[in-house]
């Protein structure tokens, strides 16, 4: 088999063949007519959506954010690459590999609204933001701003270099329900010293939906002189956006949580003027300097995850991007809008519809979130993620689009009994 004929025989874009996207062609089709926000309490198109994937009836799934399963075509796919990687073994890795991975990478970058040459496919947004943390050329004394509410991961990064480089981490509070956007871009200036290096910001606070005004705190701080580095690990995939419009120096991303690939995929984008800024977690010294593939050398890794990578675009692509964000905001609202009139219940995701999309969370005054994640598990079979710290005590709810509205009904009824 020659390289033009396999490389075809593992066609990034096999859906054509698939048996799942035909029919989702036929539903896609039957809807042309309707707007996306029209669409996105239509009952009877996202049941059909819902049947594109393989559902355990056990309990009702509210929690995609950490990992979202594969729709069956992406799921068949992925097992096909599996299958066909191992086929060839060796001749597969060193032939095809980095070309392949290297088309991929083009169509993340496509998707992501950013130039091939600025973009690596990682395994996951800890892998890529960390990269950049550990990787800026600290000197003692350098200051870093980050928020309370950002990821665990890497916040323990920046004690890191904090104890290696004497770095002195500048942490502020990002207000749970502000009043504008100024006052989100205030929260962040008014850490900001001529010390400054980087700053650190989440796209969407994992851990209450919250979308921040992430270009007004780029310019803002940009006008200081001062590098952003934006965590969008639930982001990418979840609504619409372009990293270019964004107007950032760092971007990082999983793609195993709202994109649904398979589990050890991620992506970080650097400005190519950036490139230079950043240390490799491990040596490649014959890359240029200005070559973001010399951050990428983590030896061998999942090809065959690098390939699903394409189908799970081609399968977000076929629902539409504007469709999938209008329905999961839609899902949000719907039962968000009815818990915040409940006595007790306290809802730490802002109300104004452009300020969250899919995820919201929800606690029950005078209940651990541990014993409400439990008594939702075992009373009610509905599956959430606790959330206890940085001033949040509830549970994070993270449907999709296969939840339905039937499923949605049950929470807010556990919610109304529990409060």
């Amino acid at each position: 088999m020659n390289k033009r004929d396999f490389i075809k025989r593992i066609s990034l874009v096999g859906l054509s063949a698939s048996p799942f996207f035909a029919n989702l062609e036929k539903i896609l089709s039957a809807a042309e007519h309707l707007s996306s926000e029209e669409l996105a309490g239509d009952k009877d198109f996202w049941e059909k959506i819902r049947a594109t994937y393989k559902l355990k009836p056990d309990y009702i799934n509210l929690e995609s954010g950490f990992y979202c399963l594969l729709p069956e075509d992406t799921l068949e796919h992925f097992i096909t690459h599996v299958r066909e990687v191992n086929y060839q073994g060796s001749y597969y890795m060193r032939n095809f590999r980095l070309e392949n991975k290297e088309r991929v990478a083009a169509k993340l970058a496509d998707m992501a609204g950013c130039v091939p040459d600025e973009l690596i496919i990682t395994r996951n947004a800890t892998e890529s933001l960390d990269t950049v943390i550990g990787g800026v050329h600290w000197r003692k004394g350098d200051e870093a701003v980050l928020a309370n509410q950002d990821y665990g991961a890497m916040r323990n990064m920046f004690l890191l270099v904090e104890k290696r480089y004497g770095v002195v981490r500048k942490v502020i509070d990002v207000p749970m329900h502000p009043k504008s956007d100024e006052e989100i871009v205030e929260a962040y200036a008014s850490a900001i010293t001529s010390r400054t290096r980087l700053l650190m910001v989440c796209h969407i606070i994992n851990i209450t939906g919250h979308i921040l005004p992430i270009r007004k705190i780029c310019d803002m701080a940009h006008k200081k002189g001062v590098d952003v580095m934006v965590d969008g690990a639930h982001a990418f995939g979840h609504f619409n956006f372009s990293i270019n419009d964004l107007n950032c120096d760092y971007y990082g991303t999983s793609l195993h949580k709202w994109l649904s690939v398979p589990l050890g995929a991620g992506f970080l984008y650097v400005k190519k003027k950036n490139v230079p800024k950043i240390w490799p977690v491990f040596a490649d010294v014959e890359r240029e300097e200005f070559d973001i593939l010399k951050l990428n050398h983590t030896g061998t890794h999942p090809a065959h995850t690098d390939l699903a990578i394409a189908n799970a675009i081609d399968y977000h692509n076929m629902i539409g991007g504007e469709r999938k964000e209008a329905r999961l905001r839609y899902i949000q609202n719907y039962w968000t809008d009815k818990a915040r009139e409940m006595d007790h219940v306290v809802l730490y995701t802002p109300k104004e519809r452009h300020r969250s999309c899919g995820i919201a969370t929800v606690g029950i005054k005078g209940m651990e979130p541990s014993d409400m994640g439990k008594t939702l598990m075992d009373k009610y079979k509905i599956y959430t993620a606790p959330i206890d710290g940085s001033g949040v005590h509830g549970c994070r709810i993270s449907p999709n689009v296969f939840t339905s509205t039937q499923e949605l009904d049950v929470l807010v009824k556990a919610l109304r009994a529990m409060a």
